[in-house]
């Protein structure tokens, strides 16, 4: 299928379905209230706890226990922070980071991101951000009453992913510097 028919066809447009952050806070309630806290602020909107789902006896993890914060963003908010966390990177991610439906990449310090001050109470965390992306006919996948599975020919590649987001956020790729010891 060439570019000009993707063009022509409206249901094989791209189009951003939502953008999530977490922060993964650990076994202590403090990092946790932190990772919240920090959550609300650069996005505005309510964050949840994570919580885990199954025992890992060496990190001291029980099912139930407050482990991270989620925050999901739909719409025209989740467009507006997802073009300021892309330039707490300088709209610079790894070709790697694009998936099948989307992409990912992670912030190192929340302080990079702009109109987001530096929190003494909260002190320097990291986040991770994931893209999702969808075409038109993904509800089919979602509604509740005869739901159906979409076909591999409407899925995104990793690589319709990666034109898209050089077209619509004018994403660059990072190049890897390999490291001389």
């Amino acid at each position: 299928m060439t570019t000009e028919t993707i063009a022509m066809n409206k249901s094989k447009e791209i189009r951003l379905s939502k953008v999530t952050l977490n922060i993964g806070a650990g076994t202590t309630t403090e990092g946790v209230d932190k990772a919240v806290t920090l959550l609300e602020t650069i996005s505005g909107m309510k964050a949840v706890k994570a919580k885990a789902r199954r025992r890992i006896a060496n990190f001291n993890i029980r099912p139930g226990l407050p482990i991270g914060a989620i925050v999901t963003l739909r719409g025209e908010k989740a467009r507006e922070i997802l073009q300021r966390l892309l330039k707490s990177v300088e709209n610079k991610i790894k070709e790697e980071s694009f998936t099948q439906n989307g992409f990912s990449f992670g912030i190192k310090e929340y302080i990079d991101i702009p109109s987001v001050k530096y929190d003494p109470k909260i002190g320097v965390i990291g986040l991770h951000v994931n893209v999702s992306l969808e075409r038109c006919g993904y509800r089919v996948k979602r509604r509740k009453i005869r739901n159906m599975r979409i076909g591999t020919k409407h899925e995104i590649s990793g690589k319709e992913c990666a034109d898209w987001a050089q077209k619509e956020l004018g994403i660059i790729f990072k190049v890897e510097e390999e490291q001389q010891w």
